[in-house]
């Protein structure tokens, strides 16, 4: 419907096909959510399962910063029925092996965890997304974190990790952002008015 809508009456519609979703703020669960729910795990001492396929499986994160922003180009120049992939790409994946180091270097504790034989139904083994078409519709789109960063960030964000720095992430304080992040005005329109004579029967 996104794609027919904006093709047939010339709607500025888009849908964005992300991935691994994440940032300070995820609720991350054991099947949802990973790198913040491992993240808890390790800082918290608590204990942690892998699924399947050796802790190999791949996937790349994108942080909720990057993924906003992306919502705010596309907003200042709309197209037309579009579809974009969109996750954290080559520049921002790893494995359960890799995440599980990534944590344990960051949070300074060894993760207590297991492996389980049986992988997550439907589960990949290997999924990292191409964001090509969007940077090159939007080749000012540019990411800002990389996975050491979203750890970092995950991490300052778990109470039991000392001082929470929660206000600080929100406020863009926190000592490790090399960033601040602009602030910005959003206009507002009026009603959508289709535009006249076209029609679905005549697309």
């Amino acid at each position: 419907m996104v794609q027919e809508y904006g093709q047939y009456f010339g709607m500025k519609t888009v849908w964005f096909r992300g991935v691994c979703l994440t940032g300070p703020a995820h609720a991350g669960t054991e099947l949802h959510g990973f790198l913040a729910y491992l993240m808890k795990c390790t800082a918290n001492g608590l204990p942690y399962r892998v699924f399947g396929y050796k802790g190999k499986q791949v996937r790349d994160n994108i942080h909720s910063y990057d993924l906003v922003n992306a919502f705010w180009e596309f907003f200042k120049a709309p197209r037309c029925g579009e579809v974009y992939n969109i996750g954290g790409g080559r520049q921002c994946c790893c494995s359960m092996l890799q995440a599980i180091e990534a944590c344990e270097k960051i949070s300074g504790r060894k993760l207590n965890w297991e492996y389980v034989e049986d992988n997550r139904i439907g589960d990949h083994i290997w999924w990292i997304s191409s964001v090509a078409k969007f940077q090159s519709h939007y080749p000012q789109w540019q990411y800002r974190f990389d996975l050491q960063a979203i750890l970092q960030e995950i991490h300052a964000a778990v109470p039991a990790c000392g001082k929470d720095r929660s206000q600080e992430i929100f406020e863009g304080t926190a000592a490790f952002r090399s960033y601040q992040p602009e602030p910005v005005s959003v206009p507002r329109y009026g009603a959508f008015k289709p535009p006249v004579g076209r029609s679905r029967a005549g697309a």
